[in-house]
């Protein structure tokens, strides 16, 4: 090889030798990037750092569904709270005025919430509600709350109740003090008490309904036809009854019983002006504002009205009485509801079960239940709280002791009580011509509502 070949060749061989030492460089730049510490201004090299390897963890929504008025802010300030301390998981609370039926919607539609306070038995069988059973609160619940809450069939809990509850008849003490009534335990004595305030304060109802609001008449069937029938069976037997329509415990169509009765007695009222005129059209607002007014003498309700009857005039509190409900059919107890309340159950079909639970968990801290209950003014039905809840604590348990204590009604899904309200509607509406139809016709629309889920 000539010296000028030898050249090339040598020039060659350098070129190759630079141009693998170029590419061996910049792999080993990429590499440090990764792992090499970066260097200051000064060109001091900086503390090593690794980049993160776990992902941000996802944000979860709750979907919280209710039907419970009352509670609506005060659960939208603890969501608050909630949520400050559970940055990763957001609540969103939806009310609806007839929540028993929008539920059913719900369900079908597959827009299901994760948490709500509506619950069925037909919704427990069909399996849409999480066992809750093995949860550690129930430690802390009063026994007999949870019995209300288990599910007599399967001997499971899929619900807890936070408080208790009371309802039962709301009266103006002042006005029975100044006319010298006594509370009535009987019919004869309750409408004569009505018929005393009309004669002698012409310019106050009796007896005021919020017709408009469906389901507070659903409640005067719960409470006082129904009552008839609790009373005579007992809390376990009576349930039983409801869920699996016995109809011979039952006789919702029988003449003289619980359903007859409360329908002749409610057109009594309305035939002798012992009730507001404009029953059909008042609202539960007006109801509340008309009593805490003075323009009311008395009405039905729960003790879950207390806290917006003292927030509406703090001054009445003193003037606020309660009794049990009358007894409708002769020979028959007074009756006093005596039950759950503030009702949370979990669906099954939830896709967060766990961070559902954390939500409920917070719910029952202690502060926040005592901080319920006395909004409220509904006694707690966790041991472990103390709440100042109320000025009827001793009417309350008179009440107790006056009346015959009876559970919620155990009602069929397709048959809430705003359907058994609107059947009040109707039956003060005039379209029945006598008690016993509307009896035959509440039946009819009950075992229309079983049938549809148990047939």
């Amino acid at each position: 090889m000539n010296p000028r070949n030898k050249f090339i060749w040598f020039l060659s061989v350098m070129l190759i030798v630079m141009l693998c030492a170029a590419c061996g460089s910049n792999g080993n730049n990429n590499n440090n990037e990764a792992t090499t510490a970066p260097t200051s201004d000064t060109g001091t090299a900086q503390p090593a750092t690794e980049k993160p390897t776990d992902k941000p963890q996802e944000k979860v929504t709750l979907k919280f569904f209710t039907g419970k008025v009352e509670t609506v802010d005060l659960i939208n300030d603890m969501i608050a709270k909630f949520e400050d301390e559970n940055p990763n998981i957001k609540v969103e609370q939806e009310y609806q005025k007839d929540a028993s039926n929008v539920i059913k919607v719900k369900f079908a539609s597959g827009d299901v919430p994760d948490i709500t306070t509506v619950y069925a038995q037909d919704y427990v069988d069909q399996g849409k509600y999480l066992d809750l059973s093995n949860e550690a609160f129930w430690s802390r619940v009063l026994p007999a709350i949870k019995d209300l809450n288990t599910d007599i069939k399967t001997g499971k809990q899929f619900r807890v109740a936070t408080n208790v509850t009371m309802a039962g008849i709301f009266y103006n003490k002042q006005v029975f003090e100044e006319l010298g009534l006594k509370e009535a335990h009987t019919w004869e004595e309750f409408k004569s008490n009505l018929q005393t305030i009309k004669d002698k304060k012409p310019d106050m109802t009796p007896m005021f309904l919020a017709g408009k609001d469906s389901w507070t008449l659903g409640h005067l069937i719960e409470f006082m036809a129904h009552g008839v029938i609790k009373q005579k069976y007992g809390v376990a037997d009576a349930r039983a009854a409801f869920i699996n329509n016995e109809s011979d415990k039952l006789q919702f169509d029988a003449a003289g019983g619980g359903i007859d009765a409360f329908a002749g007695r409610l057109l009594e009222l309305k035939e002798a002006g012992l009730i507001n005129k404009d029953a059909l059209t008042a609202t539960y607002d007006n109801q509340k504002e008309s009593f805490v007014n003075g323009q009311t003498a008395l009405f039905s309700q729960g003790m879950w009205v207390l806290g917006d009857l003292l927030t509406l005039n703090p001054d009445f509190a003193s003037n606020i009485g309660f009794s049990p409900f009358p007894a409708i059919v002769d020979g028959t107890q007074p009756v006093t509801l005596s039950a759950e309340d503030s009702v949370y159950a979990i669906t099954s079909e939830s896709k967060h079960p766990e961070e559902a639970k954390k939500f409920l968990e917070f719910l029952f801290k202690p502060e926040n239940l005592k901080a319920y209950s006395e909004f409220l003014k509904s006694p707690p039905a966790f041991t472990d709280v103390d709440a100042d809840w109320g000025p009827l604590k001793d009417q309350a348990a008179a009440a107790l002791k006056a009346g015959v204590n009876i559970a919620f009604t155990d009602t069929p899904s397709g048959f809430s009580g705003d359907d058994a309200g609107r059947m009040v509607q109707e039956l003060l509406a005039g379209k029945y011509k006598t008690s016993l139809d509307f009896a035959k016709a509440y039946k009819d629309a009950w075992d229309k509502a079983w049938n549809a889920t148990n047939g």
